[in-house]
């Protein structure tokens, strides 16, 4: 059999195509193309295929899938893939060599790959959360730029910042200045509206979305993040292991008698670990009744708000899976016990 590793770069990659004794076939730099790509593996057969996760790895497999090779999309975090060669010297030659013979002897991580109506869904949040950043960075700036004159924009939502600003007793020179601020923000807040409503009409369409929102705390956006980033329900073996996949559990250096837990790890995507965590305050602070308030004040007790918070959002991570998993709605009592 013959295997094949790509050292994946954005403008150029390394390819590295070797026999089932080890013996190189090919080693060369190409242009990162579909075309090149192509040309690059054909002559040889039907060959096994490890590229690592990245921005462009899924494009990459499936073009070389639909040529019949079996392409292999490998996690860049698993240490023994690379074996001595990474601690050394790093170049795109010795890590085309490290991912061929890990491909070779099976020395790999396969990384998941989302399913396309996922990834889909994934790119639209994504573009959501670049458009409120630009929205908070913008009203950021204007804010500072209005108490440079001694005036301050009072506080409410961000949707209705234009209209707080528009009563503020401000200079013409200053309006002139944060004009096209303004008009930026209007603009993304249309975009963002627009966006809503059509992740909402997505969140009704899907079953598994709807239900997830009927735990306190989440809504349309927090419930389809956690449906894009979980995907397949099977994937997952308990829901200690979606809180360790989205970074919410403690570091831990424990042996024998000793154990000492840190910080979360922050491991896996930060918009899903960062949304869950604003559910938990929300459901914090709106559901003084609800079935987390308690254990959450006993926690904020015993370790303070921050902390409980996270645990809130761990706990929260672990409802969710274990509600689609069961395919059962919010039970309040549950929680609370």
């Amino acid at each position: 059999m013959v295997y094949g590793a790509i050292d994946l770069h954005m403008r150029h990659s390394r390819i590295r195509i070797i026999e089932a004794e080890g013996h190189v076939l090919r080693d060369q730099r190409v242009p990162t193309n579909a075309e090149r790509f192509l040309a690059a593996f054909a002559g040889y057969g039907s060959m096994r295929l490890v590229v690592e996760s990245g921005t462009e790895s899924e494009w990459v497999a499936q073009t070389l899938e639909g040529a019949g090779h079996e392409v292999i999309v490998v996690d860049p975090n698993f240490a023994p893939m690379y074996g001595e060669l990474r601690r050394k010297v790093k170049t795109d030659t010795r890590d085309v060599a490290a991912l061929a013979e890990a491909n070779r002897r099976g020395w790999y991580r396969a990384a998941y790959r989302a399913s396309p109506a996922q990834r889909a869904r994934r790119q639209t949040l994504r573009a959501r959360r670049q458009l409120v950043r630009m929205r908070s960075g913008t009203i950021a700036l204007v804010r500072a730029l209005v108490r440079q004159t001694g005036a301050r924009v009072g506080a409410g939502s961000s949707e209705r910042f234009a209209q707080r600003l528009e009563q503020l007793p401000l200079s013409p020179a200053l309006r002139e200045t944060i004009a096209p601020l303004t008009r930026t923000l209007t603009l993304l807040t249309r975009e963002i509206a627009t966006l809503d409503t059509h992740l909402a009409q997505e969140a009704k369409s899907d079953p598994v979305v709807q239900r997830l929102q009927t735990v306190p705390g989440v809504g349309p956006v927090v419930a389809l993040t956690f449906r894009a980033f979980v995907d397949r329900i099977e994937r997952f073996g308990s829901a200690a292991q979606v809180s360790a996949a989205i970074g919410l559990v403690p570091r831990e250096d424990s042996s024998a008698e000793r154990r000492h837990q840190g910080h979360i790890t922050k491991a896996g995507p930060g918009e899903v670990r960062s949304l869950l965590i604003q559910a938990a305050w929300v459901c914090w602070r709106t559901s003084r009744q609800g079935p987390f308030r308690a254990w959450a004040d006993q926690v904020a007790a015993r370790r303070g708000k921050r902390i409980a918070v996270v645990a809130l959002a761990r706990r929260l991570s672990r409802v969710l899976y274990a509600m689609w998993r069961d395919e059962t709605d919010f039970l309040g009592s549950r929680v609370a016990a």
